[in-house]
């Protein structure tokens, strides 16, 4: 036998398979080129030099990790749709007189191919494309240019050594089936699974169960800090929920309606039904995979966008002044001493000074049980860290004289009364306990004096306003009661200014210097400007990572649609002879089938809807994490992202189905 045989018969192969290889290679390729980028983008020195790197380089770590674990799965779970249409092939190789150690030699080649080619071309686009990438990021971060190209060997390296382990443990999984096979059952591999399923009751309960509770864990969620270890659960809850909905509750539901005989027994849901029963046990992983990567791509898409959207709003909650002074520890009269200050510092710098604010407040950390605010340092110290941080509370308390003035209001207020504004979590009681006195709630107001520390809190923030007797009471006792309290004193003074970026710095700079000298007490200066490029980082790290895997999953699901759309292609087209063999016509089966399969395709677009909808309260307080307090604009993104996607999704469909329909109607 020639010693080229082997060599030449498995290239044959992939050239004779193009229709599931080339599509099969190209996802490696476009895999192997997305993990070069990002991991390039994580090392690129160029980064160095934007503000916020040490959060981009995490981001893009974080994403390195991702796009390598999505590899993993998703190369062996597309190789074992070519498998599956490949078992024919082998077994009849078999027949032929090859032995199995020629069926694996074949296999190995066939595997070494694919694996220099998508290595070598992943990573010369990944190459071609860094640059593009990295222009990118620094565009969204709206820094500047670097010149220079930037190629790492390193990176080079560790792409081709861990997309070699993933090929040869591709093999390695495919080996076995060539080596414990007789040759019928390669023959018949492409049929395997046409007897009717049965229904497995308790792991369609099971699901449902499952996806109640993650639903539930969502749905009653009402505190960021809270959400953080609850989407963990929730998410593994609804994905679990979401393959065995798909496998056995499917199942369940159809034979439910072939029980039913007046809704049965009619020709064009006779062969839907009876042909999705079929198609459900096949398919049914493929059909939860295509749900749970749509709702990959809505969460990414829609949240990451949202924020860089809304980074505006987000940038002017926390800080909603261009500048921001806050001294601790401060008087009311110190308060008017700093306004001063302002004032001649300004005229000094030729600084204008508009719409000024100015608030005085105390700041308490308390636990908050029912209608109750535990402020004891000692009782939140022996607290549970779990329980501490979803009861956590940061109190501002506020005086009805300033509040007034703030609000333009003429509230009055008797000593037993308040006013409370919730900017997260509230109650629904109608008193409420404070270091250990008892006051009445008079209303609960929907706007409040802007405070961008309430704004920048974790946890939820309350804000109490009492008579001026009441917080002079509770000033001079917190004072009294310090060791024993998280407490402080806090005085603000906010004005926005037409001066340029490097004027507010200055004039930063020159005003620490005189509070200290002047009033003597710790302040802290915000410039608004200075943090944009802050939060730019964060959220235009996020939001590049978001489109990037983005990309990647929808890269993913047209791949797991194509092959589901061939398979079932070539396992219809007998059914579509017999059918026509039994007397309908032409156009009545093409009907029927075009029906079923719509409805079977378009299953997941709608659960991922359901996902996405039954999520949102948990998205909601995460996004409060990241200052995302516009929840008007996340909704309409999220809306305008799922049309969008659905539109991209039925355009997967009309392209795979050519396909389909060719296969068919050979």
């Amino acid at each position: 036998m020639n010693r080229f045989f082997y060599t030449r018969l498995a290239a044959r192969n992939i050239r004779k398979n193009a229709g599931m290889y080339i599509p099969y290679i190209c996802t490696c390729v476009l895999t192997i080129m997305m993990f070069y980028v990002i991991k390039s983008l994580s090392v690129n020195p160029g980064l160095e030099e934007v503000y916020g790197a040490a959060a981009i380089v995490i981001l893009l770590n974080l994403g390195v990790y991702i796009i390598g674990l999505f590899s993993l799965i998703f190369l062996f779970y597309t190789n074992s749709f070519l498998m599956k249409r490949r078992k024919k092939e082998f077994g009849l190789f078999n027949i032929l007189g090859l032995e199995k150690k020629h069926l694996i030699k074949i296999l190995f080649l066939e595997t070494l191919y694919v694996t220099m080619f998508s290595i070598f071309m992943g990573i010369f686009l990944g190459v071609v494309l860094d640059k593009a990438m990295f222009l990118l990021i620094t565009k969204i971060l709206g820094q500047p240019v670097t010149l220079g190209f930037f190629v790492s060997g390193r990176v080079m390296a560790a792409t081709a050594v861990f997309f070699c382990v993933i090929f040869a443990l591709i093999f390695l999984k495919s080996v076995p089936m060539l080596q414990f096979s007789n040759p019928i059952e390669l023959l018949r591999g492409g049929h395997v699974g046409e007897r009717e399923p049965k229904v497995k009751w308790l792991l369609a309960l099971l699901g449902a169960g499952l996806l109640a509770a993650g639903y539930y864990m969502s749905l009653t969620v009402h505190n960021p800090v809270a959400a953080i270890p609850i989407v963990f659960v929730a998410v593994v809850l609804v994905i679990i929920a979401t393959y065995l909905l798909f496998t056995a509750g499917s199942i369940a539901l159809l034979k439910l309606l072939k029980k039913n005989r007046k809704f049965y027994y009619k020709a064009k849901h006779f062969i839907s039904i009876s042909g999705m029963i079929y198609r459900m046990k096949q398919n049914a992983v493929g059909l939860a995979n295509i749900c749970i990567l749509s709702t990959m791509v809505l969460v990414m898409v829609s949240t990451t966008g949202s924020l860089m959207v809304g980074i505006e709003d987000n940038l002017r909650s926390r800080y909603p002044r261009e500048v921001g002074i806050y001294l601790y520890g401060a008087s009311q009269g110190q308060l008017g001493d700093l306004r001063e200050e302002v004032r001649l510092l300004a005229e000094q710098e030729l600084l204008t000074v508009e719409d000024d604010v100015s608030n005085y407040y105390l700041s308490v950390t308390a636990l908050q049980e029912g209608n109750v605010y535990e402020t004891d340092k000692s009782v939140l110290k022996e607290t549970e860290p779990v329980q501490t941080m979803e009861r956590m509370r940061e109190v501002y308390i506020v005086a009805l004289s300033d509040y007034n003035r703030q609000m333009g209001k003429e509230e009055e207020l008797q000593a037993d009364e308040v006013l409370v504004h919730y900017n997260r979590q509230g109650m629904n009681h109608k008193t409420l306990v404070f270091m250990g006195e008892e006051y009445r709630i008079v209303q609960v107001l929907k706007e409040f004096p802007e405070n961008g520390m309430a704004a920048m809190n974790i946890v939820s923030s309350h804000s109490i306003v009492v008579a001026d007797e009441v917080f002079e009471q509770l000033r001079r006792k917190m004072e009294a009661d310090e060791e024993d309290l998280y407490s402080s004193i806090l005085c603000y003074y906010g004005f926005d200014t037409e001066a340029d970026e490097k004027a507010q710095n200055d004039f930063q700079f020159k005003l620490a210097g005189r509070i200290a000298e002047k009033l003597g007490v710790d302040c802290n200066i915000e410039i608004r400007g200075q943090n944009r490029a802050g939060f730019m980082s964060i959220y235009g790290g996020l939001f590049f990572l978001g489109v990037f895997l983005g990309m990647l999953f929808v890269m993913a699901m047209i791949l797991i649609i194509y092959y589901k759309q061939i398979s079932e292609g070539h396992e219809d087209r007998e059914r579509f002879a017999i059918l026509q063999n039994v007397g309908m016509s032409r156009g009545e089966v093409k009907a029927a089938i075009h029906s079923q399969v719509l409805t079977v395709f378009f299953l997941p677009l709608i659960a991922a809807g359901i996902h996405v909808a039954a999520a949102f309260p948990l998205l909601k307080e995460l996004l409060a994490l990241l200052n995302m307090v516009n929840v008007r604009l996340y909704v309409l993104f999220t809306l305008g992202c799922f049309l969008v996607f659905a539109v991209l999704y039925m355009l997967i469909y009309g392209l795979t189905a050519k396909a389909y329909y060719r296969i068919v109607s050979r």
